[in-house]
This record gives C-alpha cells, sequence and structure tokens, in this order.
C-alpha cells in the first residue's frame, strides 16, 4: 500500500518534530528578513506570488489546538475510532489510498500547493495527494441548500475579507476523509472557519475551527504557520502511478485477481 503522506522524509522529519500552533522559520531566519506582505493593485492582500506554500504535515491536529493544554472534544464513538486507527497504525487512512484530504487536513499536507487569485474567486492548487485543487467563491452568494448541497471532500466554500484576513465559511463535506492521520473522524455535519492571514511574504498563518455535533461535543480551534518557497514551481505528481491495491485484489476465492486475468506469475 502507497502512503502518499510519508514521502519526503527529510521534510517529514520537520514538520512532524513541532508541537506548538506555530512553524518556525527555517534556517533562522526571523520574521524582520522577509519582504512585507504583496498586495494586488487594489491593496488587497496577493496570497499567491512567483512560488508555492511549502505544506506542512499534520499528523495528530491536537498538537495545533490553539487553546493551551486543549484537546480535541470528541464524542464517545469518534474517541473509540480514533484509538482504533491509531493502534492500526492508521492501516485504513483514505488519503494513503490517494483519496483526497479534504477539509482542514489539506493545509495540513506535506506538498507544496498554489493559492490564485480571481476577481470572484480564490482557486488552490495541490500539489500531492489526489492532485487536486479547491474552489473559494469570493462573490457573496451563499451555500446551496438542502438537495442542491452535494457533498464533496472540500465541501461548498465561500469566503469575505475582513481587513487582511481571508475567512472562509465551508460546509458540505462528505464522510469519505480523516481530519488528520492520526484518525480523527468527522461526518458530513461538519461546518469550518478558516482564517487566513499573510503577515509578511514568506509567512501564511492558518487556522481553522471546526464544529461538528455528529462528532464533537463543541467546536475546536487548530492553527500553524506555512512557510514560502520563492520561485518554486509545483511539479507533476501521480499519487496512483505505483499503487500495489489492484495487484493484491483476490476473487471471491482468495485467488489473485491479477494473476487469473493477466496470467502473470
Amino acid at each position: 500500500m502507497i502512503r502518499s503522506v510519508i514521502t519526503a522524509a527529510s521534510g517529514l522529519t520537520l514538520f512532524a518534530a513541532a508541537t506548538g500552533p506555530a512553524i518556525a522559520q527555517e534556517d533562522g531566519v526571523s520574521e524582520q528578513d522577509s519582504p512585507p506582505t504583496p498586495r494586488l493593485e487594489d491593496g488587497t492582500v496577493d496570497l499567491g506570488g512567483n512560488g508555492v506554500w511549502d505544506l506542512p504535515w499534520i499528523r495528530d491536529f491536537e498538537e495545533f489546538i490553539v487553546e493551551e493544554g486543549g484537546t480535541a472534544p470528541m464524542l464517545p464513538w469518534t474517541r473509540a475510532m480514533r484509538d482504533y486507527n491509531r493502534a492500526n497504525q492508521s492501516l485504513y487512512d483514505p488519503e494513503g489510498f490517494c483519496l483526497p484530504p479534504g477539509g482542514p487536513r489539506a493545509f495540513g499536507t506535506h506538498y507544496p500547493a498554489e493559492m490564485n487569485q480571481h476577481r470572484d474567486r480564490i482557486i488552490v492548487i495541490y500539489e500531492g495527494g489526489g492532485h487536486v485543487w479547491r474552489e473559494i467563491h469570493m462573490d457573496g452568494r451563499p451555500h446551496p441548500e438542502g438537495d442542491a448541497l452535494n457533498p464533496t471532500y472540500f465541501g461548498h466554500s465561500v469566503g469575505h475579507w475582513e481587513g487582511d484576513t481571508l475567512v472562509v465559511d465551508t460546509v458540505g463535506y462528505n464522510e469519505k476523509t480523516w481530519l488528520d492521520y492520526s484518525g480523527h473522524m468527522h461526518t458530513d455535519q461538519m461546518h469550518t472557519l478558516e482564517r487566513i492571514t499573510r503577515p509578511d511574504r514568506d509567512t501564511l498563518h492558518y487556522e481553522i475551527t471546526i464544529t461538528d455535533p455528529g462528532a464533537y461535543s463543541e467546536p475546536w480551534t487548530i492553527a500553524w504557520d506555512i512557510p514560502w518557497s520563492e520561485g518554486q514551481d509545483l511539479s507533476e505528481y501521480i499519487c496512483q502511478e505505483n499503487n500495489q491495491f489492484l495487484i493484491d485484489l483476490k476473487d471471491d476465492f482468495g485467488n489473485p485477481f491479477f494473476e487469473k486475468t493477466t496470467g502473470a506469475e
């Protein structure tokens, strides 16, 4: 089985070791050394540029809860599933099968990402995992309601600016993802509120409040910093390229499906 999240081992060592809500600047670079926040012609913060956001690997969301000493307010079934997933070393992690990370995990999966701003929407393109993109509507539209709200991996996102903070409200998540590698679950009742700022060119501060009455007794908030990589481009990444799942498939009689259908030895 391929675990797409556990590639680029040298980068994972840096981020897995972090235990607080912020990621330290690399190589001793301080905020004072970073160029100022880039802006568009109308003065709006530019979340893109000539480079990519080097997303960290956030293994366990509980380590990044904003409230000091806070824990995820899991319901009994959520805690039982989290414990089960941990005991199985996250063997059944959907992202390990090349499915999209979805929800807040997308900003905590260790691959680069681009943010492209347009007049009426912001597009986030992720290099790794399912090699997917996300659309944030900025034209003031409401969320669809009832049957019109089709549950998806990333949900339906609408955003607006509060000063220099991008606020993104998202509903309509499906239940096909985990919140993180540690196995925190969620339901299709999940509602997230993201607050994204760029205090300088080289830092994106990401904060998200998770509200899901089907899985947690109250809302909880996590946050971390994401470093900018000037001049870097996204690369082609195909998670399914070396997926061994089909080779391991067996028919109803326990015979390897691959050998039966192709005659391979």
